[in-house]
């Protein structure tokens, strides 16, 4: 399915097209959905978009844009419960995976992911009245040159919600410039008037990360960023092994976190 994207690309970073151009695959309010072995290339906007759906699989897809594309998300899934997402491969100029408010019981195995943001939750809290995310499994997974790895983000707004039981294992980072993040202050420029020093009212709980390795592409390989009035809760890091490119030490950074580390945890944890 080929989105011939690249002429809606152009008009929307001249500034010329300001509304969001049409996903490519859309599966709303939908049970019991199988999609196999399907490529698509060059979306306007999103590639698949899951919404209000149950029990949806997809399997061995592929999806291509070039990494400087806007907006171009792999797969994105929000109100949905019970989704797997199996030994796709995404290379996107957004976020391979992005799982929205309401999203539960969610699978993410043998994924290859990059170019692109990474496999985020969020953004969260952008609204009052969410459903939180809960019970997502992330496994088995190589990231790519992504300017995130694993990212958790809710924006820097007093709306309540949660994020829980969340695990991340077994994933390999290759140059990634995030590897681990939580980011609770997201406010894009365009609407800083409405999050001026708020803080997230997203409650992140129950999040473990295990046998996560490889590169980063900055310093600070492992971030927490959390809310002053809703600190994160309940993280659990095990076997972490990530280093600053060629081998040198990484560093975490905590701030409103709580949690514990066991095994060899690179760089030392910041709890």
């Amino acid at each position: 399915m080929d989105g011939q994207g690249q002429e809606y690309w152009a008009c929307k970073k001249s500034g010329r097209c300001t509304g969001q151009g049409p996903t490519t695959l859309d599966i709303s309010q939908s049970k019991g959905v199988s999609v196999k072995q399907l490529t698509l290339l060059d979306s306007k906007n999103v590639h698949m978009a899951i919404f209000d759906s149950t029990g949806v699989t997809v399997q061995g897809v592929r999806m291509v844009a070039p990494a400087n594309s806007p907006n171009t998300d792999g797969i994105h899934a929000q109100l949905s419960r019970h989704v797997s997402i199996l030994n796709t491969t995404i290379s996107t100029g957004d976020d391979c995976v992005s799982l929205g408010p309401g999203s539960s019981d969610v699978l993410i195995r043998d994924i290859k992911c990059g170019p692109g943001h990474g496999i985020s939750i969020g953004s969260m809290g952008g609204q009052a009245g969410e459903q939180g995310v809960r019970n997502v499994t992330v496994e088995r997974a190589v990231l790519t040159g992504t300017t995130n790895g694993l990212r958790i983000k809710t924006w820097g707004m007093p709306n309540p919600g949660s994020v829980t039981g969340v695990s991340f294992s077994q994933v390999t980072m290759q140059r990634v410039a995030n590897p681990i993040l939580v980011d609770q202050n997201y406010c894009p420029r365009s609407r800083k008037v409405e999050c001026p020093g708020k803080s997230s009212g997203v409650q992140i709980s129950d999040v473990s990360y295990e046998d996560i390795e490889g590169t980063s592409k900055t310093p600070v390989a492992v971030k927490f960023d959390c809310s002053d009035t809703n600190p994160c809760s309940g993280i659990r890091l095990k076997n972490i092994r990530l280093t600053y490119r060629h081998r040198r030490p990484a560093q975490a950074k905590c701030r409103n976190a709580a949690g514990s580390a066991s095994g060899e945890v690179t760089p030392p944890s910041c709890f």
